[in-house]
């Protein structure tokens, strides 16, 4: 569809949880990291310019370091865009609720550290290629945080805040980028 409608615009949420096709298997996920890779290199060979963001959970039940490990390699793989990441915590009523092997909150803060370092150096990496360039941004409205920044998103799903004359509010207009961090581009 991404292809073939325009008006698609070439941003995906793929949501994984875990690099490891074990600790998913535990989830009930039902699909492995090898078929999850096959669709994320398909889609990135096809929309050269598509860009994603995932979701990931560090500390389920009976994580090893080395599953944990597969988590890190798959972000270092994919190059997420941006990811939701969490940790694990019991849900009442859930299998995993009941399963052995918990892990620490200690382990799990740790883990949850060093995976959005990794995360953290992919997104901005990925917001590099933006510096100096000209985007298209949905102006959604003033900055919740500066009344003076606009904000918005661009095609790809990218956190725009920049400076513009009054009046841009709901429109698509095009934004040079100035500056880039991990998560959000700014410009005028």
């Amino acid at each position: 569809a991404m292809l073939d409608y325009p008006a698609i615009m070439p941003a995906l949420h793929l949501p994984v949880q875990s690099g490891s096709t074990e600790v998913l298997r535990r989830m009930a996920r039902g699909y492995t990291i090898e078929e999850y890779k096959e669709l994320f290199d398909r889609l990135k060979k096809k929309i050269p310019n598509i860009t994603f963001t995932t979701d990931l959970i560090v500390g389920f039940p009976g994580e090893s370091e080395e599953e944990f490990q597969a988590t890190l390699d798959l972000v270092d793989y994919c190059k997420f865009d941006m990811a939701y990441s969490f940790m694990y915590s019991p849900r009442e009523g859930t299998p995993a609720a009941k399963m052995a092997d918990q892990i620490s909150s200690e382990v799990k803060n740790e883990r949850l550290q060093r995976l959005n370092e990794h995360l953290n150096k992919w997104a901005k990496e990925n917001n590099e290629k933006y510096l100096h360039q000209t985007v298209k941004v949905l102006c959604e409205g003033k900055s919740k945080k500066n009344a003076d920044v606009y904000s918005g998103y661009s095609e790809e799903n990218k956190l725009v805040n920049f400076v513009g004359p009054e009046g841009l509010e709901n429109q698509i207009v095009d934004v040079e980028i100035t500056d880039v961090k991990s998560f959000s581009l700014d410009g005028r």
